[in-house]
């Protein structure tokens, strides 16, 4: 016991080309973004290199879009989480044209159009989506706030209303439904 406790200790002794810290400190799934990079941080260059470290590949299911922590759908989510809808248009995109019957690559793109205020392209994701899916609670949630910012009120109502019956319960609804009241009432846009 007491050799493998001296050995532990010369090990951690040893340095190679990092410093301890700088193990602890980089390349962990959790990293998140960089405001300043144009890709996540501690995102593998291209398929071949290994995932980062504390990140399994046998963790991750194979084949399904949005199960790989570098795939172009989570990466738009994750720009999308922090207002870069630029880029998350871009990888929204990206999984739209790999992976065309995949609704929720749709969904997202969508909705990052809305956040740019191309509603022309916004229309057009929704309009794959329900063709994938049908009209969801949450497609018809998402149209319903596309038409708040776009200010047609009476469009969004209908699409929110729609989502409501499919799903009385649901908060995000019930939440957009407030909202529009809201700005109906006071005529002030929706951003």
């Amino acid at each position: 016991m007491l050799c493998i406790l001296a050995a532990g200790l010369w090990l951690a002794g040893c340095q190679t080309d990092q410093s301890f810290s700088d193990l602890l400190s980089a390349k962990t799934p959790a990293a998140g973004l960089d405001a300043n990079a144009s890709v996540p941080a501690g995102q593998p260059v291209d398929d071949n290199d290994p995932p980062p470290l504390g990140l399994a590949a046998a963790q991750e299911p194979a084949g399904v879009l949005g199960s790989k922590a570098y795939d172009d759908l989570s990466i738009g989510k994750r720009y999308y989480r922090v207002g870069n809808y630029g880029m998350a248009e871009r990888y929204f995109r990206q999984a739209v044209e790999t992976h065309a019957r995949d609704a929720e690559a749709w969904l997202g793109l969508a909705a990052a159009c809305d956040r740019l205020r191309r509603f022309d392209l916004a229309d057009r994701a929704y309009g794959e989506a329900i063709k994938l899916v049908g009209p969801t609670v949450e497609i018809l949630n998402n149209q319903g706030y596309s038409y708040m910012l776009r200010g047609d009120y009476a469009r969004a109502r209908t699409k929110l209303v729609q989502a409501r019956g499919l799903d009385p319960a649901n908060r995000y609804v019930q939440n957009n439904l407030r909202l529009l009241a809201t700005t109906a009432r006071t005529a002030k846009a929706v951003e």
